[in-house]
């Protein structure tokens, strides 16, 4: 293992508000014993955001639970090392020497901590206003009515409506977004020395990450609160970073500020690491999409996929429903408009992707076409057969041409099953293969997608989230089907890992002519792997055209807002925080009795469609 390579002076100490030196932390397990971080050190200073970057196993999870010493709790134990923090009343204090009591006091009082799924962070029993009061009553001594004051105040902090209401409800009552400022709220309720973020904006749509990124910077010059923040999107890295820390394989291999690693990277794991980031605006003078050039990579070459004009799928008037049940007898009292007169084509051979916020329908809208769900209206032909008129037998047989990819690996493969069973699972149902045929092809499977044939026989829980996710993308190629639904299938994975997996997807695409759906809120992605893009807001495309004309050429407001606040990998074009606040998407739910206008769009150049009429107010 090569030396870490220092821009920045590791002895200066200066006025620092945690110091790691030398952290060492080890894991037992069934195979003996297993180094989860080996020498380890850095600092950070007050008002301070460092950014630790590495893709999943590299040990940045752990340094930062070590810091919390919440990593005793996941089984491992700190085996070397000092975690130097400088408390608020004045000293210095090893966290590693601090007892169980000493560090209770510590945790959420002087170190707040925002972790990377709200949805597990809160308590699903208790109300937003006891989770966010808990802390000031427990820490802060005050008493249940100012700890209510504070709760309010916060929730306005974080800038979320109607704090008074919010307090009552649960955390499943909440947005996304919503829930993520609650975590933030409650991670700042005590005035802490030291924010961690652990991968807070992962799984957030753009303009909600957009909005947390420049809360948290807010708060930081505020409070002068110095941020740890955990992340794999080199573009949130260029956002919101002081300094940047690159961890591989438990080690710290390179240290600079923000502007020396993007523009002059040492180590060449930080070169290949900044190489497999989408940058919006790079595809601007390609006319088709082709795959990321990786640094140190032995894929092979894949030139521009052009595809085909021969139309493969055809969506007219599409409409999906949900109805709202309410009342003693609960009866349908409103529906949600999930999917609204939706129209588009895709070609063989080509991507057309749907982009938009959490809440527009683009998920709604795939599962429609693949009859997931039932279209409530309209007419979907794939290869020339109405998929909605079919029977479940007819509809059974046709799903060989049509597969989906879900965005959550873990939820979509069975815990019971070993990968290979699973990937060969469509085989058994649709081919007929002998054994030696079928472990053949998984393992040609597993090898198209990254994966060792010695994970064959392993479970979904012995992966991580990149691995299983690419075990989920083997079983839907499975079949050589003629379209892929790829529903959000790269956001969770790391940078390095979502290169690969976009581009094993465009070289398959090449190489068998497969079609894409691809539905993601990743539009520098998106700009990647699309020939076609549709941008969806409140059920219906407010655009779609050809990805230069969508990129390069924006018309419709709701568009020209999503790409502005997209973060670029590039420090020098950090947005403001006066560019990174929008409106919330209004709610889908309408009355029985409404009757929707119909979808008029107007061409404003080749195959470029804006819908009419007022769809909402989007300046900032």
């Amino acid at each position: 293992m090569s030396e870490p390579i220092l821009a920045t002076d590791p002895n200066d100490k200066g006025d620092m508000v945690a110091r790691i030196e030398n952290l060492r932390v080890e894991f037992e397990t069934g195979d003996g014993t297993v180094t989860g971080v080996e020498e380890v050190s850095f600092q950070i200073q007050p008002g301070e955001t460092v950014c630790v970057v590495g893709e999943s196993g590299s040990g940045k999870s752990v340094t930062t639970l070590s810091l919390m010493r919440l990593v005793e709790f996941g089984g491992g134990k700190i085996a070397g090392g000092r975690l130097l923090f400088r408390r608020q009343s004045g000293g210095e204090l090893d966290l590693t020497q601090a007892d169980n009591d000493l560090m209770r006091t510590i945790r959420g009082n002087e170190i707040g901590m925002i972790f990377q799924e709200p949805m597990t962070a809160l308590n699903p029993v208790h109300t937003i206003g006891r989770q966010l009061t808990e802390g000031l009553i427990e820490h802060k001594d005050m008493s249940a009515a100012e700890a209510k004051e504070r709760a309010i105040e916060l929730l306005r902090e974080v800038r979320i409506p109607e704090p008074e209401r919010r307090l009552n409800q649960y955390p499943h009552e909440l947005s996304g977004g919503m829930r993520q400022r609650v975590v933030i709220a409650i991670a700042l309720a005590c005035d802490p020395s030291l924010l961690i973020a652990d991968e807070p904006t992962t799984a957030l749509d753009v303009t909600i990450q957009a909005e947390i990124l420049a809360l948290i910077n807010q708060l930081k010059v505020k409070h002068n609160t110095a941020v740890l923040f955990i992340t794999h999107d080199m573009a949130v890295v260029a956002q919101i970073a002081d300094r940047v820390v690159v961890m591989l394989h438990g080690r710290k291999v390179e240290e600079g500020t923000v502007e020396e690693i993007f523009t002059n990277p040492q180590h060449d794991y930080t070169k290949a690491l900044l190489s497999a980031v989408p940058k919006l605006g790079e595809m601007q003078s390609k006319e088709h999409p082709e795959p990321l050039r990786l640094v140190g990579s032995e894929a092979k070459s894949t030139g521009p996929i052009i595809g085909t004009d021969e139309e493969l799928l055809r969506v007219e008037g599409l409409t999906t429903r949900f109805p709202v049940k309410g009342g003693f007898f609960r009866r349908t009292v409103a529906n949600v408009h999930a999917v609204e007169d939706v129209s588009f084509s895709l070609s063989r051979g080509k991507t057309l992707s749907l982009v938009g916020e959490s809440g527009c329908g683009k998920s709604s809208c795939g599962r429609s076409i693949l009859r997931l769900v039932e279209p409530t209206s309209g007419s979907v032909w794939l290869d020339g057969v109405d998929l909605l008129s079919l029977s479940q037998d007819k509809l059974r047989e046709m799903r060989v041409n049509m597969q989906m990819v879900f965005q959550d690996p873990f939820a979509s493969l069975n815990p019971q099953m070993k990968l290979m069973n699973q990937v060969a699972e469509p085989l058994q149902n649709f081919d007929n293969m002998d054994r030696d045929e079928l472990r053949a092809r998984v393992e040609e499977l597993f090898d198209q997608v990254r994966l060792p044939r010695a994970f064959l026989n392993r479970f979904p829980h012995e992966l991580s989230g990149g691995q299983r996710q690419r075990v989920a993308i083997a079983r839907a190629l499975a079949l050589k089907p003629k379209l892929i639904v790829a529903d959000e299938a790269v956001s969770a994975l790391d940078v390095s890992v979502q290169a690969e997996v976009l581009n094993l997807m465009m070289e398959l695409q090449a190489e068998l002519g497969l079609s894409y759906l691809f539905i993601s809120h990743d539009m520098a992605v998106v700009e990647r792997v699309s020939h076609d893009v549709g941008v969806m807001y409140l059920g219906r495309i407010v655009e779609r055209g050809p990805r230069r004309a969508i990129f390069e050429n924006p018309q419709h407001p709701y568009t020209k807002a999503l790409l502005s606040a997209v973060p670029v990998a590039d420090p020098t074009r950090r947005k403001s925080n006066d560019e990174l606040n929008f409106k919330p998407i209004p709610s889908p739910i309408f009355p029985l009795d409404y009757v929707p206008e119909p979808s008029v769009y107007e061409e404003v150049g080749p195959n470029h469609f804006v819908l009419q009429g007022n769809w909402g107010d989007f300046d900032n």
